[in-house]
């Protein structure tokens, strides 16, 4: 790298590990793809619709490009690193289009996007020969992907604010469902039919609540309010939506 900065990593391998020879090439693209590995495999076993297949090509193709770059930089003069502008680009159209919406109105796929996305980063920040800065990175990615959730599910299941996914069996029973749940303490910010279900038997709405009950808001959370409002005979099914 023609920058003053040395790489803590790579000053210790030695100096063949700051340039482009064949020793350090070899050792970018087995570490980029070892760590989207990790990622992948993280993604896979939660059953995401991106598994380790797609992040290990994901940051091979940023790795390489960051890698054809440095070469063209070096030997051409050329000061403007094109592939890895392109590989961002491509990133970010593939991340898009790993965005679905369910038929319950759920947008899936949001953090296995943005999780592809930060994966090209990071192949190219190894290409680039920043070792330590894409080892922390990814022990962080790993790290925020595997033990979040769990808190994350835990501040939200306290929240004041929720989205169900509701299934009646006769549309004539929305407005006693309503009426419940203002006595419940619940408001009804917005309430809409899920037109997916026409034809099928139900009646199905996606409604938006917020706690305004004070006995709600200091004592139940979203799973006691939906176990609750599930045993109303006229419910065929309810559900929270993330």
């Amino acid at each position: 790298m023609n920058i003053g900065f040395i790489d803590p990593i790579a000053k210790l391998l030695g100096p063949w590990a700051s340039v482009l020879c064949a020793g350090s090439v070899v050792l970018r693209i087995l570490l980029a793809v070892l760590l989207s590995a990790v990622i992948g495999a993280e993604r896979s076993n939660k059953r995401h619709s991106a598994g380790m297949r797609t992040f290990i090509l994901v940051s091979l193709a940023t790795v390489m490009s960051m890698l054809m770059d440095q070469y063209f930089i070096s030997a051409y003069n050329s000061g403007i690193p094109v592939l890895s502008a392109a590989a961002i680009i491509g990133m970010g159209m593939m991340s898009n289009n790993s965005i679905l919406f369910s038929s319950r109105n759920r947008i899936k796929g949001l953090t296995t996007s943005i999780g592809l996305w930060t994966c090209g980063i990071l192949g190219l920040t190894v290409g680039a020969g920043f070792y330590t800065l894409t080892l922390a990175a990814s022990a962080s990615m790993f790290l925020i992907l595997s033990f979040l959730p769990a808190f994350e599910l835990r501040l939200k299941n306290r929240s004041n604010h929720f989205d169900i996914h509701l299934e009646l069996a006769d549309r004539t029973r929305i407005q006693d469902f309503t009426a419940t749940l203002r006595k419940l303490g619940l408001r009804i910010d917005d309430i809409e039919a899920n037109p997916s279900y026409m034809n099928t038997g139900l009646c199905v709405y996606s409604v938006s609540l917020t706690i305004i009950g004070s006995d709600l808001k200091k004592y139940r959370t979203h799973n006691e309010i939906i176990e609750a409002l599930g045993a109303l005979d006229y419910v065929h099914y309810i559900e929270e939506m993330n």
